[in-house]
């Protein structure tokens, strides 16, 4: 854009990544409302951080009530949703820092878009397939019921569609499996890829 003028920090992405003490990477969680991504993220932020990572979790609702509060949910407004998400994980994955996104991503569209705009090699994408009866059991927020009854328009995967993801780094049944093994998997996945090569595992646990 005219008069726009980015600064470049003369700090370099090396420099940060050493300081941190970890590889940044986003880890970008999608599946239908109720199929457990939250709690998921949640629970991996918590590990992570634990561990000595420096790692912070974005939801779709905490965004929602504030950077993005002004957003509705026509398809257009999930995509500038997602857009503003994407940059804001960019600058944290910038930063050095681990990002955690759990948001329901309908189109996979939108979940390139986020991988185009963090970079090649910074995204991790987690599949929480989930079938929609069993979400519909959970309903923790009774928004199913809502949107049955025409209360909440353009509900994904009632009156809107959700597109699984045609090429996901992990898939994780929470309908089959305990939140405690999904869990496990996570880590086991998501871990090795936080390590800097050559640097040792305990300097990279802070």
């Amino acid at each position: 854009m005219r008069y726009i003028y980015p600064q470049q920090s003369e700090v370099s992405h090396a420099q940060r990544k050493r300081s941190m003490a970890q590889e940044p990477q986003l880890v970008w969680f999608t599946g239908l409302s109720g199929s457990g991504k939250s709690t998921l993220a949640l629970r991996l932020e918590h590990y992570l951080f634990h561990q000595g990572y420096k790692v912070y979790l974005l939801d779709g609702d905490n965004v929602r009530n504030g950077l993005n509060k002004d957003l509705g949910f026509s398809d257009q407004d999930r995509k500038e949703n997602l857009r503003r998400v994407g940059e804001v994980a960019k600058l944290m994955l910038d930063a050095g820092l681990v990002v955690l996104c759990a948001f329901i991503s309908p189109y996979e569209e939108e979940r390139n878009l986020v991988k185009k705009i963090a970079g090649e090699g910074r995204v991790t994408e987690v599949f929480v397939d989930c079938a929609l009866e069993v979400c519909e059991q959970r309903d923790t927020k009774g928004l199913y019921v809502k949107a049955r009854s025409g209360h909440i328009p353009h509900f994904t995967s009632i009156s809107a569609p959700y597109q699984p993801p045609s090429a996901p780094d992990m898939v994780l049944q929470t309908e089959a499996e305990p939140v405690e093994a999904c869990v496990e998997k996570l880590v086991r996945h998501v871990e090795p890829l936080l390590r800097i090569q050559g640097l040792p595992q305990a300097v990279c646990k802070g």
